[in-house]
């Protein structure tokens, strides 16, 4: 049976690209929003329309400030039509459900913390509907099933799928993934396909000074047909300017990135290294938030220490 002490790094980066790998992603914050009233109050708190959603489907949604910044990222599935799961970074959690309680004054609506109540066991990799013996879902649909004798919820990610149990289930549902075939990875060779394909993440791409097209989940994460909800004038007002000051790019360089390291094109501070990893097909990337002046093919110069990175496209090739 294989474990993450059993496979290096670039041993763990091949399982999720070639078969499937096995992570615990619990860390999350776990959030059920019911009640007769659950979506028309989202509907007026997030960025995406939630409304829209019939049981069993979901979506990427944000809950920004009056500003437009980005307070939370999220996952959000309609389990039913008066019950929705969200789930968050572990750091926007408790920002996410102290929100949530404060506004929900006047609305049937409970905000549950299921906390270590559930487990969130992420699959990843080409090998996932093997492993699981289960329908092939979309990113962010869901469906109520039983796998290896266990019920959970199956969700549908890039790429693969979670599987969100109760804490008392996770160890038998968790070796029986490892018995068809999944490996344990760590969160490292997790990190290294995010990166690859662009998806930024809240603490390191987007934080409370980011905007939703800042951090280029526009498209993913914002709905410009729904109704009014906090921060949407400045997001509209950006979009159809359409020039904001700051972009999501990548970058790649002959030596490792370290986050933070303050970015520079010629004399000019552009931004810092968010995420970075040296990944096994591409060699060292990372992704960065910078101004708008650092076009994809301009290179950057990267911290005091001489190295350099070219900007390029998302995501990467």
């Amino acid at each position: 049976m294989a474990t993450p002490a059993s496979l290096e790094l670039d041993a763990q980066y091949r399982q999720l690209r070639e078969e499937c790998g096995l992570l615990d992603r619990s860390e999350r914050g776990k959030l059920l929003v019911e009640g007769p009233d659950a979506a028309d109050y989202l509907q007026g708190q997030l960025t995406n329309d939630v409304e829209a959603l019939a049981p069993g489907e979901g979506c990427y949604a944000a809950l920004l400030d009056r500003k437009g910044h980005i307070v939370a990222d999220m996952r959000v599935l309609r389990l039913a039509e008066d019950r929705i799961w969200l789930d968050t970074e572990a750091a926007t959690s408790e920002p996410l459900r102290r929100h949530l309680e404060m506004y929900k004054i006047g609305r049937q609506v409970e905000v549950a913390d299921l906390g270590a109540a559930r487990v969130i066991l992420g699959l990843l990799g080409p090998a996932t509907p093997t492993v699981t013996g289960a329908a092939v879902l979309d990113e962010h649909e869901s469906e109520a099933t039983k796998v290896a004798g266990v019920e959970c919820l199956l969700v549908g990610t890039e790429g693969g799928a979670d599987l969100v149990v109760a804490a008392d289930d996770a160890g038998r549902l968790r070796e029986a993934l490892l018995d068809a075939g999944a490996a344990g990875v760590e969160d490292a060779a997790a990190e290294i396909v995010r990166i690859e394909r662009g998806r930024p993440r809240y603490g390191a791409e987007m934080s409370i000074a980011t905007m939703p097209a800042e951090a280029g989940i526009v498209e993913d994460a914002v709905s410009f047909t729904k109704g009014c909800y906090i921060g949407q004038e400045p997001v509209a007002r950006l979009h159809h300017r359409g020039r904001p000051n700051r972009h999501l790019r990548g970058l790649r360089s002959p030596a490792p990135l370290v986050p933070g390291a303050t970015l520079r094109l010629g004399d000019k501070e552009v931004g810092e290294v968010g995420s970075a990893a040296v990944s096994p097909a591409l060699g060292p990337i990372a992704l960065a938030v910078i101004r708008r002046e650092a076009e994809p093919g301009d290179e950057l110069s990267v911290g005091e220490d001489g190295v350099t990175a070219e900007v390029v496209d998302l995501p990467f090739g």
